[in-house]
């Protein structure tokens, strides 16, 4: 597996999500820890050395799973989590509530590295906000993390889904070495005015949902298919003629995967593995069969004629959330 550097945090340059091992997409039926924990084992093995969590997986649950997993292997992994959906004030856990003031970020940081069980080395490699607060000003929440950093408890910092304006106020601040916002071939926002920040100032890009939320992978024909309680069932991509329209762009990922022997999961992950070589994907997964070939994608070629055409998708019908998620990022 090749490796790149998130503002200087070596990584393999795919990386396993974890977030499904606590059934976000649903309400958590079906879930199977000992496959999960199988599945972190393997991608170990075949050379991820990036785990990406977070607290609010669960809430707490894929963090838990993690922690099991890695027991043993720890210096094999750069372990990522993130905080801010949860607020810890007082003694109650309220999950769902944004909160990145100082006192909370020290609370997060304390139940993520019980719950990770980072047996010999005490210690998140990389620890994100994981929405901006608009109650917070970045800056108290980025000189949390900078006392965290001096204490040895997190070694970088991130920001998920961060516009502009913020990524520079928190780079002011104390280094940010990874931006984690979504960007697959159906999402592809980020070129304007993000990725290009991002290299004027040194700062890893990850790309969370690099598959498009499971349809870039050519599974995905019919909503219908999914759990009622699927939160996909509400994004408007997945939804009327947008979920049609969009269908189209699963198709030509497939067409042009098999003209070189790959499922359109690995032609999706090889197109944005050439983006640059400061990005390094999350494919989430919590089988073992996924992530093997999630992880093939590290050996793909693509053609110049492939990547143009790749390149030149329709872009994707409808919002890549929905109206209530849409206005937690920032932008």
């Amino acid at each position: 597996m090749k490796h790149v550097s998130l503002g200087g945090l070596d990584v393999s340059r795919i990386g396993l999500g974890a977030m499904t091992m606590a059934g976000v997409y649903t309400t958590g039926g079906g879930l199977d820890d000992s496959e999960s924990i199988r599945t972190v084992h393997r991608a170990l093995d075949l050379g991820v050395t990036h785990i990406d969590t977070a607290e609010i997986y669960g809430p707490f649950h894929s963090e838990e799973v993690v922690g099991k997993a890695i027991k043993g292997r720890r210096d094999q992994v750069v372990v990522a989590t993130k905080f801010g959906l949860v607020s810890h004030a007082g003694d109650s856990r309220a999950p769902g509530v944004t909160d990145s003031t100082a006192a909370n970020v020290k609370a997060a940081v304390e139940g993520s590295l019980k719950r990770l069980g980072t047996d010999h080395i005490d210690h998140i490699d990389l620890y994100y906000q994981h929405r901006v607060d608009p109650n917070t000003p970045i800056e108290e929440t980025v000189g949390a993390l900078a006392e965290l950093v001096t204490e040895g408890k997190i070694c970088h910092i991130g920001l998920s889904e961060a516009g502009p304006a913020t990524i520079r106020r928190a780079h002011a601040v104390h280094p940010v070495a990874a931006l984690q916002t979504e960007y697959s071939l159906w999402t592809r926002d980020v070129e304007d005015e993000i990725l290009p920040l991002l290299r004027e100032l040194g700062i890893g890009f990850v790309p969370y949902s690099p598959l498009g939320h499971g349809l870039l992978t050519g599974q995905i024909r019919s909503v219908d298919d999914f759990p009622d309680d699927d939160w996909r069932k509400t994004n408007p991509r997945f939804t009327g003629e947008n979920f049609q329209r969009n269908l189209a762009i699963a198709d030509e990922v497939q067409a042009i995967g098999a003209e070189i022997g790959a499922t359109p999961a690995q032609t999706a992950l090889a197109w944005i593995l050439t983006r640059g070589d400061d990005i390094a994907p999350i494919p989430g997964t919590r089988r073992v069969a996924r992530v093997e070939e999630n992880t093939a994608a590290d050996g793909i070629e693509l053609t110049s004629a492939q990547l143009e055409r790749l390149n030149n998708l329709t872009p994707a019908a409808g919002e890549r959330h929905n109206e209530a998620n849409m206005a937690a990022i920032d932008r």
